[in-house]
């Protein structure tokens, strides 16, 4: 029977990977398989979907398997997806001679809490306090890290954070960090919940910047004295600020250079859109530790920020990060690695972005089925046979 000409493109990119060295074939099948299903336009997370959307030939329950028992290295497949991120984004950083960015963040993939008379609820998860809902959502709750230039951004690494494993997600991000390795400049973003002493401690001991939001009550040292930003912020005029254009944004900005907890030198930013009062509540505080940046490159740095949350977005939204059914621990973080997978894939073919990379990815296997049916009719194959293959039979 045919093969789907949409399947080799996948089946060539984890070759590129260097899969094949790691991995029997039935697994590169599987893997082919689960990423083909996860970029068809509907996925939802489950394995019906995942076994239907890309014409599986073996049963479904042969999906269940490869995800809770198959012994496949799934670190492995992270290790090499990682190692092709990195030589990609370097090679970037020096073409466009612009740093290497690192955004920090975490978000919730958010579950059905179970009844107390469920016999297998999902494994890790908890209670998390979320922001955008301003309520505790049950859940999983992972620190993601994405790595980036100006023009591309890709997932990189993640963790689960557990409650009960008694590490941070400081210390989480702090554990992912040390698996990077590049030789170019590296700006580390991130919001005001992550800037801890530790953490930027940690970025700084690596050779890497922060570029951070800071809450107003920080304190510090202007000539010596100590005082909470948003009360320094209070003595100060629009003629003490300077106007910063970002993108389509003005702001008026004023520079404090010098000592803040936890930093003995550092540029911290006090910034109001330009259109706003200068009250404590419109106040933005942004952290540099590089001293030699200007305000506009601060600022325009910090907002590179914002293509971790549309990862966030575009994962959920298109790839149902959090719509998965498996329960077991080490099956939902295999699922969240082929996530990743399909994202940086995407990215890969369209040599763009990820809502390109699926339009143009749907647009082929629409090619490729059409094609294949084709063929088929040519060759004769009966019409059941097809039919059995793309599972309409």
């Amino acid at each position: 029977m045919n093969r789907l000409a949409h399947h080799l493109g996948i089946h060539k990119f984890l070759t590129m990977l260097g899969l094949a060295l790691y991995f029997s074939k039935p697994v590169m099948k599987h893997l082919v398989h689960i990423v083909d299903a996860m970029i068809t336009k509907g996925f939802s997370g489950t394995l019906t979907d995942l076994h239907h959307g890309s014409f599986h030939p073996n049963h479904r329950t042969t999906l269940s398997h490869f995800f809770t028992k198959s012994p496949w290295e799934e670190e492995t497949l992270l290790r090499k997806l990682q190692q092709w991120v990195l030589h990609r984004v370097e090679r970037s950083s020096k073409r466009e001679n612009q740093p290497i960015f690192v955004s920090i963040d975490d978000t919730i993939c958010q579950k059905t809490k179970p009844s107390s008379r469920a016999t297998h609820a999902i494994q890790g998860c908890d209670w998390h306090y979320s922001h955008a809902e301003k309520k505790s959502i049950w859940g999983h709750s992972l620190v993601w890290l994405m790595v980036h230039t100006m023009t591309q951004a890709f997932p990189f690494a993640f963790r689960l954070y557990d409650k009960t494993a008694g590490k941070s997600k400081g210390e989480l991000a702090i554990e992912m960090l040390s698996s990077l390795d590049v030789s170019r400049p590296v700006y580390v973003l991130m919001d005001s919940w992550y800037p801890s002493k530790t953490l930027v401690g940690a970025c700084l001991k690596k050779g890497f910047h922060v570029i951070a939001m800071l809450k107003t009550n920080r304190i510090l040292y202007p000539k010596g004295t100590a005082i909470q930003a948003k009360e320094f912020a209070k003595s100060m005029e629009p003629r003490d600020t300077r106007l910063v254009t970002v993108g389509k944004e003005r702001y008026r900005v004023y520079r404090y250079e010098g000592a803040l907890n936890g930093l003995k030198d550092a540029v911290v930013l006090l910034a109001w859109k330009a259109d706003q009062p200068m009250t404590p509540k419109h106040l933005h505080c942004v952290l540099s530790t590089d001293r030699e940046l200007s305000d506009e490159d601060i600022l325009c740095y910090y907002a590179e920020r914002w293509s971790i949350e549309c990862f966030f977005r575009q994962a959920k939204d298109q790839l149902k990060l959090d719509g998965y059914r498996v329960r077991g621990r080490r099956a939902v973080k295999r699922y969240w690695i082929l996530v990743q997978l399909a994202y940086v894939y995407s990215m890969f073919e369209s040599n763009s972005d990820v809502s390109d990379g699926l339009d143009l990815l749907r647009k082929r296997k629409g090619h490729s089925l059409v094609e294949f049916i084709y063929r088929a009719a040519k060759q004769n194959i009966p019409i059941d046979a097809v039919k059995k293959q793309l599972h309409v039979a």
